[in-house]
């Protein structure tokens, strides 16, 4: 049966009331919910950064910056986090089936945290790899935490790179603004990836990926072992790749809502996810069972009521697909 999920953020900043939305509109697959209206600490990179294990992070004008100690803003994350966590484990402690969480992936961290002495991380290959190799044993730990909380659930960790195309295709400016940063090889890239899915993977979670770039490596991402890929619809071009994937096994999670106040109906909405897998070669009850309908990517930038709808659309989707088989 075809599930739906979100994508991460959502708006507002009471994670008990967003974690009751989530719970009560994706149905099955529910997610552990991001806040950046809280501030840095509890957006995308920060939350992650608070995985960390023996690295430390402080949050600088230019943005989050590697350093040898925790700064206040770290320990802020990791406390967000916590109480995050908390929440989830009081209202879903009991849930069976798939819930997801997750973390930002190597690419996209090395393209946005500074090095001790400024920069990017994308300037040296060593603390790029030193960045991912703590970051993979703090996800690993992150897993057997949430495992504790929620002990009948199968764990999913969405792997979020938003900056994983422009890592790749030098895209990504220096400190300057003058110039671009060289870009990631897709060996390199495959290696920095790879950490993530063994970690995720050995501590008994699925590896899932999510990137809402156009131009998705989808080669690269199904090599490097992502079990599924998450992307952005409106963005996608039905190509060779993405069927060898899927029938390789990787399972294709559509981005199908856009993260908008008026996503659109779902008739409309719904054509265009069929139209993309009919490009494939691939008729509805090839794919139903392996479904996950999603929005286009974070909702934070949406009001709650929109937010809300969003989800609900993702699950009506999703439903509409496997009612329709």
């Amino acid at each position: 049966m075809a599930l739906a999920t979100g994508i991460g953020s959502m708006p507002g900043t009471d994670v008990v009331d967003t974690v009751h939305t989530v719970l009560g509109e994706v149905g099955a697959l529910p997610h552990v919910p991001e806040l950046p209206a809280r501030g840095a600490p509890a957006g995308m990179v920060g939350r992650s950064l608070a995985l960390l294990v023996g690295v430390g992070a402080d949050l600088q004008p230019q943005g989050w910056r590697l350093t040898d100690h925790d700064g206040v803003d770290l320990r802020r994350a990791r406390s967000l986090l916590a109480r995050d966590l908390d929440a989830v484990e009081e209202l879903a402690g009991e849930h069976r089936g798939p819930f997801k969480t997750q973390v930002t992936g190597p690419l996209t961290l090395a393209a946005t945290v500074e090095r001790p002495k400024g920069d990017k991380l994308l300037a040296d290959h060593g603390a790029r790899r030193e960045l991912a190799e703590s970051m993979a044993e703090g996800v690993a730990e992150h897993v057997r935490g949430l495992r504790r909380r929620l002990p009948h659930a199968e764990l999913v960790v969405q792997v979020d790179e938003p900056a994983l195309v422009a890592t790749l295709e030098a895209k990504v400016p220096t400190a300057s603004g003058w110039a671009t940063h060289r870009k990631v090889d897709a060996p390199e890239a495959d290696a920095l990836l790879r950490r993530y899915v063994d970690a995720i993977a050995g501590a008994g979670a699925r590896p899932v990926v999510h990137t809402c770039a156009p131009d998705v490596p989808v080669a690269l991402l199904r090599g490097a072992g992502f079990q599924a890929l998450a992307f952005d619809l409106a963005l996608a071009h039905p190509h060779d790749a993405w069927a060898e994937a899927f029938e390789a096994g990787v399972d294709l999670w559509p981005g199908a809502v856009p993260a908008v106040e008026q996503p659109g109906s779902d008739a409309v909405l719904g054509r265009r996810l069929e139209t993309f897998f009919d490009r494939l070669g691939f008729a509805r009850d090839a794919y139903d069972e392996r479904l996950v309908v999603t929005p286009a990517c974070g909702l934070a930038g949406v009001s709650p009521t929109a937010a809300r709808r969003a989800l609900a659309l993702a699950r009506t989707l999703a439903e509409a697909s496997a009612d329709e088989r």
